[in-house]
């Protein structure tokens, strides 16, 4: 039948075609074919008329013609009999009649025949009645049996009778609530308001004893059935059906030891004809094997994704160890050429070499910062920043970077707050931005860069991903593309680039949005295609003053010690301690050198005199460089100590957050940065034993 409603030609049919039937229509006639009990179904205004395989005995020679057709038509000669309970079911009035006689025409002649059937509303997901549901079987035989039985066994007579009696008894929903729990495959069943069973079908009964071991009965407390972990919750799954609820939820159910399968439930409840609800419907759908391909599928969906970024690896590491490489070239060239030169007394030449290899090392240290932010793994040395100083004095450089095509503006906020945050490191990932925003704009454009001062209040905060208080935020807005919605949420991900192949590696934002988490604060990009895009930089604001820049001081221009100062100088790496010696000389002081955190420690608990620590955070000898001076200060509470690290170290430093006394530089630095460094942390220690 399910084939033959397909195919039927629905032009002349009141019912239209099944594409324009409504849900409730076709849900009651899915369950209708998929039953082996005789049923039909009249829908509409002229009750068009569909029926099941099962009822096609039942129709006789009238089988093929009557489907979609009217149903008085269909049975015109016993339409005087039924036409009370027609009207009864279309009013939402449910019947059920038993061993109906009625006078037939079918198959060429008339015969007299009994039906036991009942007639149901089914209503409009409004409410209202649409049509109704027959669930009949035809009794002639039986009948006709007991007729004669009848006259011979009074016995027989009077159980017919009890039997009669007691299926009057059952209210029409109850019989229908029996004809869907029974022609359904998955399992399902019906409780009354006691949670006892008052049906399933065999899906069920295989089910529950898969996982169970058990074999229910009708008249069961279903959620009695369950283990008394799981008991509660069934219990209160079913209790929110008696109120009247209709959902869905998804548990795993069932004995460990045997089986426990998560399933899909959906309840809703069961009502009388007068709408009053008497019990409800439990259906499960074990949905344990779907949920297994979905794990497997997010499994290789991860495994694609590690693919890529490790293809993005690879292409990361061969663009560096190529960049480093003419770094290298560049560094030992000109030292070749320096040391030929100065065998060969042409000195003229040595300044020009230098300059090159001084700024080829500027360039790996700038490299390997890149890589740090990145990582999120950089050490930040956070000073107070005037950053509308700092976009300002950087518009000359961007400018140039960008080109003439592109018009750079800075826009900065009046009476703007400063921030603490490492000044190169904000310039670096401005730069960035810039850079980023001009291959956003092949055929030119605009770079605005703007700050300005942010109030984060309790709403803000949670859109932001930030503690609620005060901010700075510097903006990078251009006229470029613009991006899509769908990348937008991708931008910061680290290899995430929408350049093409081999002009970016996405590491560009990912390495500034490092840089801004690590310094207390948050990045947020906006963009709409063919509008532009802006970036925002949220930082903390800074309560305090912002020191006038100085410039640096050469080594020469340092006062020498001549009081005998002593420094302590702890690393692990032979050079650096070689040029700290030499810079330590320079200035006239002693220097004592150790190649570990032991011996260092030796040295401070010794009765040495140490005017100054200068030590790297990463040390061999059972403790870090953080952790030994903490034991030194127990001897030398104002040791004061220079901490130099080339990593990140942030966590055992304190994340800029150092006590008095102590300091930190990242390396590689400038000689002449580590020997103003040195004698400023020397001359403060002596100024402040003055002022004590």
């Amino acid at each position: 039948m399910g084939a033959l409603i397909c195919a039927h030609d629905w032009k002349t049919s009141p019912l239209g075609p099944p594409a324009t039937w409504p849900a409730p229509l076709r849900t009651t006639v899915s369950l209708m074919l998929s039953s082996a009990f005789p049923m039909f179904v009249a829908w509409g205004d002229e009750l068009g008329f569909l029926y099941n395989d099962a009822y096609i005995e039942i129709l006789g020679d009238k089988h093929p013609h009557a489907l979609g057709q009217a149903f008085h038509a269909v049975w015109s000669e016993i339409w005087s009999d039924i036409d009370p309970l027609v009207r009864k079911a279309m009013a939402g009035e449910a019947t059920y009649m038993e061993d109906l006689f009625l006078r037939m025409q079918r198959n060429g002649f008339e015969e007299n025949v009994w039906f036991t059937f009942s007639y149901s509303p089914v209503r409009h997901e409004d409410g209202s009645v649409g049509g109704m549901f027959c669930a009949c079987t035809e009794t002639t035989a039986r009948v006709q049996a007991e007729e004669d039985l009848r006259r011979k066994e009074a016995e027989l007579r009077d159980l017919n009778t009890t039997l009669e009696q007691q299926v009057q008894e059952r209210t029409a929903q109850l019989q229908i609530s029996q004809y869907i729990v029974q022609s359904s495959a998955d399992p399902i069943c019906a409780f009354d308001t006691d949670y006892r069973l008052i049906a399933f079908n065999r899906a069920h009964r295989d089910e529950f004893y898969r996982i169970f071991a058990y074999r229910v009965q009708i008249g069961d407390i279903f959620p009695d059935l369950f283990p008394s972990d799981q008991s509660s919750v069934m219990r209160g799954f079913m209790t929110r059906a008696l109120t009247g609820e209709v959902y869905t939820v998804t548990e795993e159910f069932g004995d460990p030891n045997l089986a426990k399968p998560c399933w899909e439930v959906s309840y809703s409840p069961l009502r009388d004809s007068a709408g009053c609800i008497i019990g409800a419907f439990h259906y499960a759908k074990d949905i344990s094997a779907r949920l297994r391909a979905d794990v497997e599928l997010a499994s290789t969906q991860d495994a694609l994704r590690q693919a890529q970024k490790m293809e993005a690896v690879g292409q990361l590491t061969g663009g560096l160890a190529h960049d480093f490489n003419n770094l290298l070239a560049g560094i030992s060239g000109s030292l070749e050429l320096m040391q030929t030169r100065m065998q060969q007394g042409r000195l003229t030449d040595v300044d020009r070499y230098m300059t090159v290899a001084q700024g080829a090392a500027k360039r790996a240290a700038a490299l390997t910062h890149r890589l740090l932010a990145f990582s999120r793994r950089q050490t930040l040395d956070p000073k107070p920043t005037d950053v509308n100083r700092l976009a300002t004095g950087m518009h000359d450089l961007i400018q140039r970077t960008v080109g003439p095509g592109i018009l750079v503006e800075v826009v900065g906020a009046t009476n703007c707050w400063p921030a603490l945050v490492d000044p190169p490191q904000l310039e670096s990932a401005l730069l960035n931005l810039c850079i980023n925003a001009r291959d956003a704009m092949p055929d030119g454009g605009t770079i605005t860069i703007e700050t300005a001062n942010k109030w984060m209040d309790e709403r803000a905060v949670r859109q932001h991903d930030l503690p609620e208080g005060q901010y700075l935020s510097l903006s990078v807005t251009d006229t470029g593309t613009g991006m899509p919605p769908e990348v937008i949420p991708r931008v910061f991900e680290p290899f995430f680039t929408t350049k093409p192949f081999g002009e970016g590696t996405g590491l560009g934002l990912s390495m500034i949005y490092g840089f801004a988490q690590q310094s207390g604060g948050q990045v947020r990009i906006y963009s709409e295609v063919g509008q532009g895009t802006t970036v925002r930089i949220y930082l903390p604001r800074h309560y305090g003053a912002v020191e006038d820049e100085t410039a640096v001081e050469g080594i020469s221009d340092l006062p020498r010690s001549e009081q005998g100062e002593t420094v302590l100088v702890v690393d692990d790496e032979p050079t650096v301690r070689m040029l700290i010696t030499e810079i330590l000389e320079d200035l006239g002081y002693a220097a004592i050198e150790a190649g570990d955190s032991a011996t260092g420690l030796k040295v401070l608990q010794s009765d040495v005199r140490i005017d100054l620590l200068v030590t790297d955070v990463g040390l061999p000898g059972g403790m870090n460089g953080r952790q030994m001076a903490d034991a030194a200060r127990a001897r030398r509470p104002d040791l004061k100590v220079l901490f130099i690290t080339g990593y990140a170290e942030n966590a055992i430093l304190g994340n800029g957050t150092l006590p008095m006394g102590m300091g930190v530089l990242t390396k590689p630095f400038a000689m002449d940065n580590m020997a103003a460094r040195i004698r400023s942390m020397i001359e403060g220690s002596k100024e402040q034993a003055h002022h004590a």
